[in-house]
Order: structure tokens, then C-alpha cells, then sequence
């Protein structure tokens, strides 16, 4: 396996490409399409002897483009085959009806939100003046949770880990080293995945993403590659850190709603991370929200005409609605 670090000024920093296998090669996540990625992509290949067309399988973790923008263009050059979670594959193929849903669930989520309108305008003009970083169409292979998937002669399986996308998925091997996952960005060593703007069609993302820490922390991994930064040598540890971020951060949302209510999402937002730019925009609300509906649905508070109210008992109610601090 050999790490190549690409460039990616245009959303989180530096992306992590994977190339297993010299002679029937599988690049993870080949980057943003970008000249710079390409040109960082191509000399990390020639390391290996390798060049875009010897490369016959490509697997993204997730449709973002940070990702898996270079995947068509990779496509058209070397013939490979593309292979992406069906959750997210409509999004990889980059579809007229994959992207337009996308985007038409957008502005009912800000006015549900309260997003103000110059900074939908901002948001709007930041997507369209990122569409060429997205790279062109692609012929997806959709694979399933649990399906095989052999790479360098190891036979590993698909792992669906959702919650920062509807079809976030890793591949699973069985190393002599104990057992690995690439899982792009499910578990990060810094930063958090985010959740609920990341991914707008994913029902209950915060449920559904801690649903996904304990499944990941279950397995045994003993170490992961993530799609950002180093590899992440006690994956179950790291779970259950960003198990206890979410925890206190939604005893901080609590205490937003408590001091300003009735609130709406753009609110919290603002308390939680500032003032917002770029994909921010969307990123810190959807997150906000996604605490928001994850402690009405569990009766923390409750969802009014006005806006996110406190309900009664809400600091005892606040325990039973994340899980418990002694385990991911």
C-alpha cells in the first residue's frame, strides 16, 4: 500500500489517494480535479512505474469532490472501473438527476435553517464556481455493503459506514498486521467529519453517524487510513473521542436554545463556530441542525412554529439521547 498526499486548497486541506497493488492496481480516491492534484496525483503514480492509464480499478469512499473529482478523467484515459457505495453512485456519475436533487433539497433546508439571504447567494455562487473542481461524469459500478473486493491479491470487503454521506463506504482487509480499513473521511485524526450539511439526504445524520462510530469501533480495526492526514493507530480511542465531542456539543446546543430560544439553526450556528465562509456556509448550519433534530426527536427540546425551545426535563432527558461516556 503506498500513500500519495495531494493538494486541496479548494475545501479541507491535503486528501490522501491510496495505491494498492503495482501490476493490477486500485487507486483510493484519486483527488479534486485540480491541476495541481493532477499534476501531485501523476508523480506519486510515477513512483511506482505507473502512469493514470495503467489504472484498472478506482473505488471512492464518498462522492465529494475533494475525492473523487479526478475519477472520470482517470476513467476516460486508462478504461478503469469505477466503483462507488450505491448510496452516493448517482452523485459520482454526476447525472443531471443525481446533482439537480441534490441541489433542489438545498433551499428548503435554508429557509427551515434561517439562513440569511446574502449568505445563500454566497453559498450559491461558491457551488458554481466550484463546478470544474467536481471533474467530469463517471461510469459508476455501485457495490453494497459487505460485498468482496480483492485488492493486491487480499480479499476485503465493502464496509458502509454513512453518516457524513447517505453512502460513505470503506474497504475492509485482513492484513498480517490485524485488520485495516481505508475509510476516507467516516474517522479523521483531527478534525470531525461533518454531519448533516455534508450530505443533505441523510435522514437522522447525527443518530446515523454515531450508529456508524459503535459498528467501527465493533470491529476490531487496528488501524485506519483516512481520506485527511495520518493514518489512526487506535480507531476504536478515536470513535470514542468524537462520541464525546458530539456529546458535549450538544449540551452546548442545549445551552444555546436554553439562553436565546426559540432559535433556529443559523443561530446555534453562529454561537457554535462564528461567522461563516465558503462551504462553511452550509457545513456549520447542517451540523447545527443536525443536533437540533437529534435532541427533539429524543425530547430534549422541542420543535415549534417559532424555532428549537427547551422541554421540560431537558438536562435529564440530554443523558438518554447520546451514548454513554464510558463507550463509542
Amino acid at each position: 500500500m503506498h500513500r500519495i498526499s495531494l493538494q486541496n486548497t479548494e475545501f479541507e486541506g491535503n486528501n490522501n489517494a491510496y495505491l494498492l497493488g503495482d501490476t493490477d492496481p486500485v487507486l483510493i480516491d484519486p483527488g479534486v480535479a485540480t491541476d495541481a492534484t493532477r499534476e501531485q496525483l501523476a508523480a506519486g503514480l510515477a513512483d511506482h512505474d505507473l502512469e493514470f492509464r495503467d489504472v484498472d480499478r478506482i473505488f471512492l469512499t464518498h462522492w465529494h469532490a475533494d475525492h473523487a473529482g479526478l475519477a472520470g478523467e482517470l476513467q476516460e484515459i486508462s478504461g478503469a472501473e469505477v466503483y462507488a457505495h450505491e448510496g452516493d453512485a448517482s452523485l459520482v456519475a454526476q447525472g443531471a438527476a443525481g446533482w439537480e436533487a441534490q441541489v433542489a433539497r438545498h433551499d428548503p433546508l435554508y429557509d427551515a435553517w434561517g439562513m440569511p439571504a446574502a449568505k445563500r447567494t454566497e453559498l450559491r455562487t461558491f457551488f458554481e464556481e466550484h463546478r470544474r473542481v467536481r471533474g467530469r461524469p463517471v461510469d459508476v459500478t455501485p457495490v453494497a455493503d459487505g460485498d468482496a473486493f480483492v485488492a493486491d491479491g487480499v480479499a476485503g470487503t465493502v464496509a458502509h459506514l454513512p453518516g457524513h454521506t447517505a453512502g460513505l463506504a470503506g474497504l475492509d482487509f485482513e492484513v498480517a498486521e490485524g485488520r485495516i480499513l481505508f475509510g476516507g473521511d467516516v474517522l479523521l485524526p483531527k478534525y470531525t467529519p461533518n454531519i448533516g450539511g455534508a450530505d443533505v439526504r441523510v435522514e437522522a445524520p447525527l443518530a446515523t453517524y454515531l450508529d456508524t462510530l459503535r459498528t467501527l469501533a465493533s470491529r476490531g480495526y487496528g488501524r485506519v487510513y483516512p481520506g485527511h492526514r495520518d493514518p489512526i493507530s487506535a480507531p476504536a480511542a478515536r470513535a470514542a473521542e468524537i462520541v464525546e465531542h458530539h456529546r458535549d456539543r450538544a449540551e452546548r446546543v442545549l445551552g444555546v436554545v436554553r439562553e436565546k430560544q426559540p432559535v433556529d439553526a443559523w443561530t446555534v450556528s453562529a454561537e457554535l463556530f462564528g461567522e461563516l465562509e465558503g462551504i462553511h456556509v452550509l457545513h456549520g448550519p447542517g451540523e447545527a441542525s443536525a443536533h437540533l433534530t437529534h435532541l427533539a426527536r429524543h425530547a430534549v427540546l422541542e420543535a415549534t412554529e417559532s424555532g428549537y425551545v427547551t422541554a421540560e426535563d431537558a438536562e435529564a432527558k440530554l443523558a438518554n439521547s447520546l451514548p454513554s461516556r464510558t463507550r463509542p
